[in-house]
């Protein structure tokens, strides 16, 4: 655009809207020349600027449209109906007036979550038998250490399912008042868990026994600072992880074993082997768990 005749007589809103298509302008001139600096690289054999397409993350957070479907909003269901109320409080009016008529209540629901620590201390009875032996009264269920089961749990989830590193979970664990170190800390994690292991395997079990069809992958993995195998076994109703150190076919048959130890010969198995060229027709069944074994040594 050309300039004005004189630009001390404009006024400051001829200014401003001199300085916008200025800036219009500008910013034109920038678009139209990294298009040609990308046309004339394409020409000499290169390649212009990446096309990089916005991100959908903008529009995801968007609230979307109302539908138009319907005469009006659907209507919300109760959601409190599905709260277990813990505590009541009665709010009385600080002074009605004279005359005023009582109506009942009127229910407001505020959730809200207690987050402290709790410290109880066990007075264990202690009785002297007439043998000279002592007699202490045993703790109740579920106690084990010097940390309760609510606060296990937390742990354990805030590591496995929260992701929770563990100087993370430490410091907040002491901003809640708890008094542990690291090294407790750490036997929470790892100590005494045999009940998981025993409960994965009910679930591989109950799902081998239960399913019509499985589906098997596996995937390195690294274990205690060693290289190892990750098994997953499961279909759409369970799913089942294994590490181990092998990836024989042995190691995955013992993983389809579930821990169980034992095995059955039947007419089925010695179909299954012969047909398979495992077992020969001639060979007598005394002699077999000892071919088997020798079989999944040298598989």
């Amino acid at each position: 655009m050309p300039p004005p005749a004189d630009l001390d007589g404009l006024s400051h809103a001829d200014l401003k809207s001199l300085v916008l298509k200025l800036l219009e302008e500008t910013a034109e001139l920038r678009r139209t020349v990294a298009a040609q600096r990308d046309e004339i690289a394409r020409l000499k054999g290169g390649s212009g600027q990446p096309n990089i397409k916005p991100s959908g993350m903008d529009r995801a957070t968007e609230p979307k449209p109302p539908s138009s479907a319907g005469a009006g909003p659907r209507p919300k269901g109760d959601k409190t109906s599905k709260l277990s109320i813990h505590e009541e409080r009665t709010v009385k009016v600080a002074s009605p007036p004279d005359g005023s008529r009582f109506k009942g209540y009127a229910n407001f629901v505020v959730q809200d979550l207690v987050i402290r620590p709790h410290v109880v201390n066990f007075r264990r009875e202690r009785w002297q038998t007439p043998d000279g032996d002592m007699m202490t009264a045993a703790l109740p269920a579920g106690i084990n250490g010097h940390f309760g089961p609510e606060l296990r749990r937390f742990v354990l989830a805030q590591y496995h399912q929260g992701q929770v590193t563990m100087p993370r979970l430490l410091m907040l664990l002491r901003s809640f008042g708890i008094l542990i170190s690291k090294r407790q800390l750490v036997r929470l994690l790892i100590a005494d868990q045999d009940g998981f292991l025993t409960e994965a395997r009910d679930v591989l079990r109950a799902g081998l026994a239960s399913a019509a069809w499985i589906t098997v992958d596996d995937t390195g993995a690294r274990h205690m600072a060693a290289n190892g195998f990750c098994t997953q076994i499961g279909n759409a109703q369970f799913a089942w992880f294994g590490i181990t150190q092998s990836k024989s076919r042995g190691n995955f048959l013992a993983l389809l074993r579930a821990g169980h130890g034992d095995y059955v010969i039947n007419a089925e198995a010695l179909a299954y082997m012969r047909q398979r060229l495992v077992v020969p027709n001639h060979l007598h069944l005394p002699a077999l768990p000892q071919l088997i074994r020798h079989r999944c040594a040298t598989a």
